[in-house]
């Protein structure tokens, strides 16, 4: 086999797993908006803030320590104990779900049936005050992560590629853990958004709020409980990114690479955020190998973009949206 088309081969493989990445992020923007046509802009955000809260339980650490000692003059960082990766998670998973609370009842609750622009900007002061809350509470030094996932080489898949291809194909074990983790998810979400009392009341609410409110649907309960699993779906994309790339406030960026995703797979179908993000992760990565040399290089900066451009010009709705007439 040429050696080009084996090296190709790795290359898709690695776009896979990176895809599922990108997927993990653009799901949380496709369960807000699904529920209340709310595009999250806040969504990235969210993920840095729900690692940075994840690493500070787990190491012990003090939340608002630097606040806490130029107010006082202490010297207080830690607690003097760490906790296990499980329960920190769970702690964490609490957290996600006070801060869902706690934004539906002091922004979204006196933001009803008002236009979509007013509700998107929102999200963007959101995104900023929980960067600038999560730098304060947790501090902006770069965290290592590490809740026990496997990381490095997979050596079953090196050892069978090269008794194949006598070439070994290089595959994280993290980016393998990352996309069964993404593909259970997708099948609970899409379970519960099509086949539970609370997903349809969900999908009830995006369409019409006052029409939910007329058949007895709680607009505080939908919308807490869907920023509740949004901030699940962040926490564990946080988790994943922050494990192979570390936790710094960079990683609210994710967020911009999961719009090409999203204008691709469509704002409300659930596994094409997911069909999106593989053709993402797959498309940039052969594009950098078979044209990124010509190019100079670095092309998987920009190749989404233009991609989902593509396809705002011929499928504004996306491969999986819907479209939607409006009669006038």
């Amino acid at each position: 086999m040429p050696e080009q088309l084996v090296f190709a081969m790795e290359v898709f493989l690695n776009g896979l797993m990176a895809g599922v990445l990108y997927a993990l992020v653009a799901l949380g923007f496709v369960l807000i908006y699904k529920a209340s046509g709310i595009f999250n802009y806040a969504q990235g955000v969210m993920a840095l803030f729900a690692a940075l809260t994840l690493v500070g339980i787990m190491e012990g650490q003090v939340p608002f320590a630097h606040l806490i000692n130029a107010m006082l003059g202490t010297e207080i960082h830690h607690f003097g104990w760490h906790v296990p990766g499980v329960l920190a998670i769970l702690f964490t998973m609490a957290v996600m779900v006070g801060l869902a609370w706690i934004v539906n009842t002091l922004i979204f609750r006196h933001l009803v049936n008002q236009e979509p622009i007013i509700l998107f900007m929102a999200t963007i002061g959101l995104a900023y005050f929980l960067e600038g809350f999560g730098d304060i509470m947790w501090g902006a030094d770069i965290k290592k992560l590490d809740v026990g996932l496997p990381q490095g080489i997979n050596l079953w898949i090196d050892e069978t590629t090269f008794n194949i291809f006598d070439y070994g194909f290089f595959i994280d074990n993290l980016d393998i853990v990352a996309t069964v983790v993404a593909a259970l998810l997708v099948c609970a979400l899409v379970i519960f958004a099509q086949y539970t009392k609370q997903g349809r009341a969900m999908r009830a609410v995006a369409d019409d709020h006052q029409a939910a409110l007329s058949v007895g649907i709680s607009l505080n309960f939908i919308w807490v409980m869907v920023w509740s699993v949004a901030g699940f779906v962040a926490l564990v994309a946080g988790i994943m990114w922050g494990t192979k790339s570390g936790v710094q406030f960079s990683l609210s960026l994710i967020a911009l690479k999961a719009l090409p995703v999203l204008m691709l797979g469509g704002f409300t179908s659930i596994p094409g955020a997911i069909v999106g993000g593989l053709i993402i992760g797959v498309g940039e990565k052969l594009f950098e190998f078979g044209f990124g040399p010509m190019l100079g290089g670095a092309t998987e900066n920009w190749f989404a973009y233009v991609l989902a451009l593509i396809f705002l010009v011929f499928r504004p709705q996306g491969l999986f949206g819907e479209k939607i007439i409006e009669r006038v």
